[in-house]
Parts: C-alpha cells; structure tokens; sequence
C-alpha cells in the first residue's frame, strides 16, 4: 500500500517548480531518445519509493509523483535532478492529474515504457462506523485516482513499443477483508479494471498487470499488529523491495496477476473454488 497522493501541486527538477506550466525543453535532450521511462504515483514511500530507486540505478527516467512535498524533496536529494521528475500531485484531481502526465509526455517526446498506478490510502475500522467523507477520500485516491491516471497516459503508452500499465492492487483483492472493507473493495476493483483492459489495450501493443501483495512491511503497517504477524508463510511481512522487483520482472514478463509472496496465488485458487469455506473460517479466525 502506497502514500495518499494529496496536498500542495509543483514539480521538482532540484529545485522546485509550478507544475501548471509547461516543462523545461531542456529536460528533452537526446539523451531520452534511449532512455526508458516509467512515472510512479505513490513515488516518496514504500512501494513507490523502492521502485523509484530500482529503476533509477538502472538507468530510467523516473516520474515520481506524490502529495508529500517533503518526502519528494529528499527523494530529489537522493536520486538526483537528471534521474528523474518529482511532482507533488493531489491524484484525486483531475486537472493534476492531466498536468503531470503532459509534463511526463514532453520531457519524453510523447513515451512512456510503464504507468505504475500505485497511490493507495488505507482506512480501517468498522464499515457502519466509518465516517462517509473518509469512505469517499479512499474511493477517490484508490479508485477513481487511478482510473484519472490510466485514462490520462494511456496516449503515452500507445506511442510506445512494448509498454505495461501496471498497477498496485492488494492480497485483499483476493478476499475482502473486514475491518478494511473499502480499501478491499478498491482493490478488488483495480484487479477487475486489469483485467478488462488487459484485452482492450492489447490491439495497441500495450500490456495491462497488476500485482497483489500480501503484507508489506512499510509505513503504513502498525509496529503492534507486524508484532503479531508469522514471520513464515503468505501472511509475513514481505519488503518493499519485493514488490519494486516484481514491478521490473513484470515489464519483461507476461502474467497478468502477480502475488507476492507466490503462495497467495494458492490462495486465490482456494477462494475461487471454496469461497464460503474461506468465509466461515474468516469469520471464526479474524484475521489479525
């Protein structure tokens, strides 16, 4: 699960910049005409912020998109202002969301190798209780967020040869989990729209996957609850890293679905074929 992608709008290249203009010609030079590109929402932490480094060190653009000014400006620091683009997006915005992506398309004259839809925000607790304002930010960054952004690039990953639409959904996308029913039911979501544009954009030469993490030891994961978590088997936390990796075997590879750890794939196959068996034992044994 990635950062929130909410807060202040600029986009930095070493120093900051308004992201409402038009990019520095300077940035498309020719070094990009070889130079391969991905653009990563929920780039300043976790998953986002390992994949941002793996892709880096190996020499790609990097578009790193974010709500956290702060943690863009130390990933700036460290990254460095030729690897890579780092803007501060609210991603539930539309208009944001199409600035950026032109920005991304005119630093790389009109390509982009990868969109990572990774932004999420979590939201737990009990769904009667949830407050409704709280209900709709997890649908609208999660969600509708990441169709904005996929709708908004795909013209960039069209003109490219070989290009993957990648997105972030969740173990709990294989069933839903109490306690997290919203962002369980964005997740779910996420899976579906892979699926379907796995066959729509497949005309154009462009590839739609998405991979399901099981628990990702981040930010994001209460010291109290990875206390109690087996440090063996589908539900131990996994790295960010592990997922930053996926994220790179993906473009050279042809899954649809990739689970992370593998033994949630079996799990799937359980809640295909026994899904009230997977039910009832939820409800006897909650999960932590």
């Amino acid at each position: 699960m990635a950062g929130a992608m909410r807060g202040a709008r600029r986009v930095r290249k070493g120093a900051a910049s308004s992201n409402r203009g038009v990019a520095r010609t300077g940035w498309r030079d020719s070094r990009m005409r070889h130079r391969k590109s991905i653009l990563i929402t929920g780039a300043a932490s976790g998953i986002g912020l390992a994949t941002a480094r793996l892709f880096a060190r190996n020499g790609w653009f990097v578009a790193c998109v974010d709500w956290n000014a702060a943690a863009l400006a130390a990933l700036s620091d460290e990254l460095g202002s030729d690897a890579a683009l780092f803007a501060t997006v609210d991603i539930s915005n539309r208009a944001d969301v199409l600035a950026v992506v032109a920005q991304v398309g005119e630093i790389t004259g009109g390509s982009l190798d990868i969109l990572h839809n990774n932004a999420g925000i979590d939201a737990k607790g009990s769904f009667a209780n949830m407050g409704w304002e709280q209900i709709e930010q997890v649908v609208s960054v999660n969600l509708l967020g990441g169709l904005s952004l996929i709708h908004a690039a795909y013209p960039l990953l069209k003109g490219t040869p070989g290009s993957l639409c990648f997105s972030t959904a969740s173990g709990s996308a294989i069933f839903g989990v109490a306690n997290m029913a919203v962002y369980s039911a964005t997740k779910h979501a996420i899976k579906g729209l892979t699926e379907a544009l796995a066959v729509e954009f497949a005309p154009d030469g462009v590839r739609a996957a998405d991979v399901l993490p099981g628990i990702i030891d981040t930010g994001m994961l209460d010291p109290a609850q990875k206390a109690k978590l087996p440090v063996t088997g589908m539900w131990r936390p996994i790295p960010a890293d592990a997922i930053a990796e996926t994220v790179w075997a993906a473009y050279r590879g042809t899954k649809l679905h990739y689970y992370v750890p593998e033994e949630l794939a079996e799990l799937n196959v359980t809640v295909t074929t026994q899904p009230e068996a997977m039910r009832d034992n939820r409800i006897a044994n909650p999960p932590v």
